[in-house]
């Protein structure tokens, strides 16, 4: 089809508009042929906004919450993401993700904005914040060799960084405390991540085909068995794990093994002992989509906790050294904890002779799945 079209002047050109692409035809201009002195598509973009969340993969997923909750609040709004980990993101639901480099922050550096949320405190974040021009900033900043809080919010949670005692004390969950450092109203809103139905479908069939016990109809249980290099004080022992997988298997569930490749050899000798579901490790978009294709996963990490929630599958949460009102579950699970407590708060190394994961009975966590499941 041929379309009609006319020369214009620069000056009615609609830079303000949400289908702008800078250099590039828009969406309604390819699709409609309309240009922007005959265009009925015009949305004028109310607030620019740039949220700063780098850190490591979990902590970006459970900070997805707040783009709904933006998107409420500042209606015509164009929200901007940077981070370590843009694939994570859910492209739909954000307008523009930019990977943290140098050529970006140079972007940056030149553009301005009506809103700047850093939730990130890592000094290159607060610095970079500090630098971006926006009439407002929330969350955190950089001043006199220090952070700083750009509102109370913040600096409450600041607060509770750097003292156990008071992050002890601490009665509200990290969605609820970001929420607040972004002066938004918490709202039951979701984590959205990136995903891919083809992958779901994939994965679906090779749970079926991994998961032991082929002709039980009882729920698949996932079971993460590692806790990453930093966290060891967070280390369920094998054993356990073992006994725990019997125990299971003699109830009907099936199960499944999860990981990454640190886990891999554990994984493999525990499939062995056990008889439990366990072919390889995966990439993180097909983990994605096996946490998608069971109906509960039991783990002692938070990435595989905050994957399971932001694809809406029900969890059972190891816990022992972090304050566990800071987790949200989102009445997807519960959390679990040794009954004689622990000692080593947010501790990458146990003070006791025996961690206190191995107070952490089989039963505990036998019982605490059957009323999750």
């Amino acid at each position: 089809m041929l379309y009609a079209f006319q020369l214009m002047e620069f000056s009615q050109i609609k830079f303000d508009c949400s289908h702008f692409r800078n250099d590039i035809p828009c969406l309604p201009n390819k699709e409609h042929g309309v240009q922007c002195d005959n265009c009925n598509h015009y949305s004028p973009i109310e607030t620019r906004i740039l949220i700063i969340k780098l850190g490591a993969l979990g902590d970006v997923v459970r900070t997805t919450p707040i783009i709904s909750a933006l998107r409420k609040k500042y209606t015509n709004s164009k929200i901007t993401w940077l981070t370590h980990s843009p694939d994570i993101l859910e492209k739909k639901s954000i307008d523009t993700i930019l990977t943290y480099s140098g050529e970006q922050l140079f972007t940056l550096a030149k553009q301005s904005f009506d809103l700047v949320i850093n939730l990130d405190k890592d000094k290159e974040a607060c610095i970079l914040s500090n630098e971006i021009k926006a009439d407002k900033k929330l969350g955190y900043g950089f001043e006199n060799n220090h952070i700083i809080g750009y509102n109370k919010a913040a600096e409450q949670k600041i607060i509770t960084g750097l003292f156990d005692s008071i992050s002890k004390a601490n009665t509200k969950d990290y969605v609820t405390e970001i929420f607040d450092i972004c002066e938004l109203n918490y709202q039951d809103e979701k984590y959205s991540i990136n995903q891919s139905k083809a992958l779901k479908q994939k994965m679906q069939i090779e749970v079926m085909q991994v998961a032991s016990l082929p002709n039980s109809e009882k729920p698949v249980i996932g079971l993460n068995t590692g806790c990453g290099k930093r966290w060891k004080t967070r280390l369920w022992p094998v054993s356990y794990w073992e006994d725990l997988i019997r125990q299971l298997h003699t109830q009907g569930y099936r199960v499944i093994l999860l990981g990454g490749e640190e886990e891999h050899d554990k994984n493999q000798l525990i499939a062995l002992s056990t008889g439990a579901g366990y072919k390889t490790f995966y990439s993180l978009p097909e983990f994605i989509a096996l946490c998608s294709n069971v109906q509960l996963i039991v783990t002692q990490v938070s990435m595989a906790m905050h994957l399971a929630l932001a694809v809406q599958t029900k969890i059972v949460l190891m816990n022992n050294i972090f304050n566990k009102n800071e987790f949200n579950l989102m009445q997807l699970g519960e959390i679990v904890e040794p009954k004689t407590g622990c000692d080593c708060y947010f501790g990458t190394q146990c003070c006791r002779k025996t961690s206190c994961m191995y107070d952490l009975s089989v039963e505990q966590v036998v019982q605490t799945i059957e009323r999750v499941v």
